[in-house]
């Protein structure tokens, strides 16, 4: 008898607790204020390879909406350091980078490993990127950059 009482008593409690949780947490999140797909910015029609490329390689630290992740991971919306040099924008992408940089008066000390493999896709990524996001920065081409040296 008490070996059944334990049970209902322990399954009364999860109940109680679930039904708890569910009206603490989940009734306060309005589902009209979640947006999953961001709004269309005219720089993925112009630069499709670039969006694509960010999309698979870039989103996860510097974020859909470009903003990065603060102390951790720079912005590209905005990004001082991005738009004063393209060319260096593009080695980073085929490169990575080690050192310290500093993004709008940020220091940002976390490594990037290279992102694609071949000038192209590189400049892709970087007219996307520099186009995206209200970004004003131009485009760099491929002539721009065929002298820069992949190293892995």
């Amino acid at each position: 008898m008490k070996k059944y009482s334990l049970i209902v008593l322990i399954a009364a409690i999860v109940v109680i607790a679930g039904s708890s949780f569910d009206v603490i947490v989940f009734n306060h999140i309005d589902s009209s204020e979640i947006s999953v797909t961001p709004p269309q910015d005219p720089a993925d029609a112009k630069f499709p390879n670039g969006a694509k490329i960010y999309k698979e390689k870039c989103v996860v630290c510097h974020q859909l909406n470009g903003e990065g992740i603060p102390g951790a991971f720079p912005p590209l919306k905005n990004a001082d350091y991005l738009l004063a040099d393209k060319k260096r924008a593009v080695k980073q992408v085929l490169n990575g980078s080690n050192e310290a940089i500093t993004v709008n008066g940020v220091v940002y000390t976390v490594p990037m490993p290279p992102q694609v493999d071949n000038h192209q896709d590189a400049v892709d990524v970087i007219n996307y990127v520099l186009n995206a996001w209200g970004n004003d920065g131009g485009t760099i081409t491929l002539e721009e950059v065929k002298d820069i040296k992949i190293v892995r």
